[in-house]
């Protein structure tokens, strides 16, 4: 039983049958999690991002924001340079996570509200060619904003600098040509898209990426490169204890992440998610803060109605009537956010607008 919908960016709402993966235990030292969970995993997460031999992945205990620290302080040596491009928190985290490990970094950092552009792009590899990492957020839940990794991967290709995609939002929820793009590394988590629960990230990398991050971390808990060889030589066996539980509740995921049609088909229904919502609070008298052209699926944030808007309390009424909503998180406006991700349809979104609009009367 549902207390609430999660109508959140993750954690978010997850099947019951995603739950029940969780009342079995695992042994982290058996083949039939190692070989069976953890390794299917591995490989289950390469073809649904259409990728070969090429590319491999690690997982790693914590949140996303562990991987996207452990991936940064893992590729980025002693004398590379790293550029990051910022509109919003997560972007802006990425600048802090470099400036702990003492990394050789420039930030290139935008309104909340502004998509990173091409031209933008450009002009700052100009003003820094000794560019050798470039870190960029795909989908920034700051605010809902999409940025074009596609257009960014053009203006690399051929450079040889080495493309960081956070897509802790939008993998498995967005299509992403991972390696037609070029990217080098991409991560995210277990408890995005794929709606899974919270637990530990996920790094999709070049093998050839991967393997020249051998005794660069600086943190041995954090070293995406030591963990690969782990998995790699073990059949799936984790350095350090792993999240037996949650792993086997992504297992799962993936499982109806295939039933439901694969990334295009979830990305269809976000879509229906994101258009129902949007239609509705338009009607109702709220507005979208970002046009619709930047605007992606995943996420959406919404202006205040008036001045006098009480978000606590609207929160309260909503989760009284079995939706969870998220704050605003930007400083430029006063906004909340909807989540139209996770194990949420159309049918609970057209809900959500009558409940909104039984409360605005």
């Amino acid at each position: 039983m549902r207390n609430y919908l999660l109508l959140t960016p993750g954690p978010l709402s997850t099947s019951e049958t995603v739950r029940n993966a969780m009342l079995q235990d695992w042994c982290t030292w058996d083949k039939d999690y190692n070989e069976g969970v953890v390794t299917a995993i591995r490989s289950e997460l390469l073809q649904i991002a259409g990728l070969g031999d090429e590319y491999t992945t690690v997982l790693l205990q914590g949140s996303g924001t562990y991987s996207v620290e452990a991936t940064l302080s893992c590729c980025v040596g002693p004398q590379d340079k790293l550029l990051i491009f910022a509109n919003g928190a997560y972007g802006n985290r990425m600048a802090d996570i470099a400036r702990y490990h003492k990394l050789d970094h420039t930030l290139v950092s935008l309104k909340e509200t502004e998509q990173i552009t091409v031209d933008i792009v450009r002009q700052s590899l100009a003003a820094h060619p000794d560019t050798t990492h470039l870190a960029v957020v795909h989908c920034e839940t700051t605010t809902g904003i999409i940025n074009p990794i596609e257009d960014i991967a053009e203006v690399l290709r051929g450079s040889g600098i080495t493309f960081i995609v956070d897509a802790m939002s939008s993998f498995g929820g967005i299509p992403i040509d991972i390696a037609g793009l070029g990217i080098d590394f991409l991560v995210s988590s277990s408890n995005k898209c794929i709606q899974g629960v919270p637990g530990f990230g996920l790094i999709i990398a070049k093998r050839t990426a991967l393997a020249a991050c051998e005794g660069i971390s600086r943190s041995l808990s954090l070293d995406i490169y030591d963990q690969w060889k782990e998995m790699e030589q073990g059949h799936g066996k984790w350095r350090f204890t792993s999240p037996t539980h949650v792993v086997r509740a992504f297992f799962q995921a993936l499982k109806e992440l295939r039933e439901e049609g694969g990334i295009e088909a979830r990305h269809r229904r976000y879509e229906e998610n994101h258009r129902i919502l949007v239609q509705g609070m338009r009607e109702i008298g709220f507005t979208t803060l970002l046009p619709d052209a930047v605007q992606s699926p995943i996420i959406t944030s919404f202006l205040y109605p008036e001045q006098t808007f009480v978000f606590a309390d609207f929160y309260e009424e909503l989760k009284q009537r079995g939706f969870v909503i998220y704050p605003g998180k930007i400083s430029e406006a006063p906004t909340f956010r909807i989540g139209n991700i996770g194990d949420v349809f159309p049918d609970d979104f057209r809900r959500l607008v009558d409940a909104i609009a039984d409360i605005r009367r």
